[in-house]
């Protein structure tokens, strides 16, 4: 095995375990929070199907990366290449519209009594409960099209205008320019985009506003923040970390269309960006929260 191999499958290992167990503890969390009747937010909804989203994208993509860099290629058929893209491009579409969701919900529910959309408040929480599952409904058919593209390395006559996952191939992003689900994952990924940064602008202004309130209380008595102020911070902190990385990814896809065949380090890298953010997403939301269940430390 190359050494340049050796360090890739280092690479996809890092987030194969230490990702799927901060997702895994995540959603086990917020589950536990919900059964043992302890008071949960509204937001632990979008939170385990954002960690259910975020498992699926680091085990259909970072293990096969791996056992591809330990040299076993042509390990899956065209049906397992096509199930994988497919599982691969359902989770990361869910997780970014529920990062979204959780970036909108979180400024509504953080909104002053005052403002003009404290009103939305009601409404927003009866609408929780179905957004999720919306998210999944319409990834699902945007991605209907994703097994067309993609075959096993056996049946892939054509080797140009291709991208070679050693495993797998898949057609070149900018060869599908002209197809109508590109254009509606487009549509969809802006508005998302809009929407989180608006959001993400709203909560930071409305917790520096309220900074500014209460900074003469904070003298005199502690000044640990709410678990609404924790919540929206590391929302916040989410949210830019999505967005750089989502930046990082428009980069790589421009970078790919300036080949027919791209070289292997280069795909190599874009599959570990893809796996940044379900990775050290969950870790994000836990660093200004309290993760232990208080029934576990009772009786």
């Amino acid at each position: 095995m190359a050494s340049m191999d050796l360090k890739f499958v280092i690479l996809f290992l890092f987030p194969i375990v230490i990702g799927s167990l901060g997702n895994f503890f995540h959603f086990w969390h917020s589950t536990c929070l919900y059964f043992s009747g302890c008071r949960s937010r509204f937001i632990d909804f979008i939170l385990r199907h954002l960690s259910v989203a975020n498992l699926l994208v680091i085990l259909s993509r970072g293990i096969p990366e791996t056992m591809a860099a330990l040299g076993m290629e042509e390990f899956l058929n065209n049906v397992g290449c096509k199930l994988v893209f497919y599982v691969q491009m359902l989770g990361k579409g869910v997780s970014f519209s529920n990062t979204c969701l959780l970036s909108v919900f979180q400024a509504i529910t953080i909104s002053p009594r005052s403002s003009r959309w404290a009103e939305l408040k009601v409404k927003a929480l009866k609408c929780i409960g179905p957004c999720p599952i919306i998210c999944w409904v319409l990834h699902m058919l945007l991605n209907i099209r994703v097994p067309m593209l993609v075959s096993d390395k056996r049946n892939n006559k054509n080797i140009t205008n291709t991208i070679d996952y050693q495993y797998c191939t898949a057609m070149s992003p900018d060869k599908d320019k002209n197809s109508i689900f590109v254009a509606l994952t487009l549509s969809h990924d802006i508005l998302c985009l809009k929407l989180m940064i608006w959001s993400s602008g709203s909560m930071a202004f409305i917790l520096y506003r309220h900074k500014q309130r209460t900074q003469h209380i904070h003298r005199h008595i502690s000044s640990r923040s709410s678990p609404e102020t924790r919540a929206s911070q590391s929302i916040l902190m989410l949210v830019c970390t999505f967005v750089s990385l989502y930046a990082l990814t428009s980069i790589m896809n421009v970078w790919f269309s300036f080949y027919s065949k791209p070289a292997w380090w280069l795909v190599k890298t874009s599959a570990l960006i893809h796996v940044c953010f379900p990775t050290i997403s969950p870790f994000i939301l836990m660093t200004r929260e309290q993760l232990v269940c208080r029934l576990m430390w009772k009786k």
